[in-house]
């Protein structure tokens, strides 16, 4: 997490053992967690971890700003974790399709129907981060890179365009389309267990949306992250205001957004991170001495 590499660069200044130590221990679990999100395999997560780690180690002692270490760490995360070699068992699709991703009429009548979703009763449920893990896992990798930089590791999006190398209006499309994928599969995956048996619905050719609806889906990412303007947001919340349908749909839109938000961090196992650390420190000590 982004606190986490900021506190990091501060326990480096100090130049002591126990603050460097303090700071590996950070910047492993930073990385780890990133790692699992994107690969969805632990042996992979902890390769990525110490392969970045070990390339780190001739940098950190020149370091002293937290963006260019977050930067940095999430880029080269990024590269191993897309060489990776195992494949999501999900094997998603490559790209997302805005059109199929928003409700239509029976999608939006049925939210309605059912009321809003409590982000608190969700959170203590432990099933959720399960369905929540499963849900990005099926997203193809270059919208799960952005959603899990953006939402669950809580960075910028010009960040995240820096290390994605997209555009920052990219990286929004991304991230949104991302978003509705994550709540569609979470409320896929709830009514299967709320059932007790897969979901299966006819499928329509030509979906029918309320076009007013349909209109305003396209801003709601931007609604949610107070980047909208005030013209825009004034007509989208003046729709709102009178279509519960449309409120239902942005309340289970927000709920998973927050969801991705409060993921619990993933840990490396504590015996090979540890051991991993007092390898790391001697060449750390080697680096330092170099620049000293």
């Amino acid at each position: 997490m982004r606190a986490d590499v900021e506190k990091a660069v501060s326990l480096l200044q100090r130049g002591d053992d126990a603050s460097l130590e303090q700071a590996l221990a950070l910047l492993q679990s930073t990385v780890f967690s990133f790692s699992m999100k994107v690969c969805g395999h632990r042996e992979d997560a902890e390769d990525t971890m110490q392969e970045v780690l070990v390339k780190s180690l001739p940098y950190l002692p020149r370091i002293d700003s937290p963006k260019a270490l977050v930067v940095w760490l999430y880029k080269v995360a990024r590269n191993r974790c897309l060489m990776s070699r195992r494949k999501s068992k999900f094997a998603p699709k490559q790209n997302l399709s805005l059109e199929e991703l928003m409700p239509d009429r029976h999608d939006l009548e049925k939210l309605s129907g059912e009321g809003s979703v409590n982000p608190e009763a969700l959170a203590i449920r432990s099933e959720e981060a399960k369905l929540l893990r499963e849900a990005v896992q099926r997203l193809p990798p270059s919208y799960r890179i952005v959603l899990v930089l953006r939402d669950m590791e809580g960075l910028t999006d010009e960040e995240v365009a820096e290390i994605t190398g997209l555009r920052a209006g990219t990286v929004r499309v991304r991230l949104h389309r991302a978003r509705l994928f994550v709540r569609k599969d979470l409320v896929r995956q709830r009514q299967q267990e709320s059932n007790g048996r897969r979901v299966r619905r006819p499928k329509t050719l030509h979906p029918v949306r309320p076009t007013r609806c349909k209109a305003m889906f396209a801003e709601l990412s931007n609604y949610l992250d107070d980047q909208l303007d005030d013209s825009l947001c004034e007509e989208l919340e003046k729709h709102m205001d009178g279509c519960e349908p449309c409120q239902a749909f942005i309340a289970s839109l927000q709920n998973a957004v927050e969801q991705c938000r409060n993921s619990p961090m993933e840990l490396p196992d504590r015996k090979m991170a540890a051991q991993l650390r007092k390898e790391l420190l001697l060449e750390y000590d080697r680096a330092l001495n170099k620049y000293n």
